[in-house]
């Protein structure tokens, strides 16, 4: 079966990408899409991605992104992170690797046909990665207390003394 046949499209009518994305999706529907199979509750957060149409979208008077659009748009997001998170999942384990790193996602994104987003994919790791390094340290209460390790053994040694005064005491 030629792509022609499988897609019933001409690679030259349309780009290359909206090509390889067609394939994509009619291949999945295709085999009953086994990669979601039981993901049915997989969703993003539909403020957020309201959030992100309205911040991408020029706005212009009359035009509205409607909610069905909105939903669709939501289900094949969640369907390429499933797509790509598969791909870059078989490559770790031919790597016999437990965990999924970047370049997991790199090889994946490459491989799948979608070599375009994997500069703009490796600058968005490279700005989470330097986050979290600049990223505040959380405090335990500990050391939010401003007391010494032993003060704060000698209260709760007086907490106990006293729930134990309690307890022995009885129902008042």
């Amino acid at each position: 079966m030629s792509d022609r046949e499988f897609t019933g499209m001409s690679i030259d009518a349309v780009s290359p990408r909206a090509y390889r994305t067609e394939i994509v999706l009619r291949a999945l529907k295709l085999i009953g899409n086994p990669i979601a199979a039981g993901a049915d509750d997989l969703s993003l957060p539909k403020a957020t991605v309201q959030k992100i149409i309205t911040e991408i979208l020029q706005p212009s008077p009359g035009v509205t992104f409607a909610k069905d659009a909105r939903d669709l748009l939501i289900d094949c997001c969640v369907e390429f992170i499933t797509l790509i998170s598969s791909e870059a999942n078989e490559i770790a384990e031919k790597e016999a690797k437990k965990t999924i790193a970047t370049e997991h996602i790199d090889k994946a994104l490459r491989e799948l046909g979608f070599p375009e987003y994997v500069q703009e994919v490796l600058a968005s790791a490279g700005e989470h990665k330097e986050a979290l390094k600049t990223r505040e340290k959380k405090t335990n209460k500990m050391d939010q207390s401003g007391l010494s390790e032993a003060e704060l053994l000698r209260q709760q040694e007086e907490l106990f003394k006293s729930a134990t005064e309690k307890y022995n005491q009885g129902p008042a």
